[in-house]
């Protein structure tokens, strides 16, 4: 490795919009984010998920198959 090529690493604070603060090591000194880990919805169990059952009734009923026998 070729020597002074390379940025200081050293540790910076991460600010969360949220309000959250954490340290990672970074060549920045200060970071800021828009979602952290504990805003963001995934993380924190808000986030809604889509019902494919609409999808599979729209196309049962196009094709013609049914529940039936």
């Amino acid at each position: 490795m070729k020597k002074d090529i390379h940025p200081t690493m050293h540790e910076a604070k991460v600010t969360c919009a949220c309000g959250e603060t954490f340290t990672v090591m970074s060549t920045k000194p200060e970071i800021n984010v828009e979602v952290c880990s504990k805003c963001h919805p995934f993380y924190t169990g808000k986030q809604s998920r889509a019902s494919k059952t609409g999808r599979v009734e729209k196309f049962n009923q196009k094709y013609g198959f049914t529940d039936k026998a």
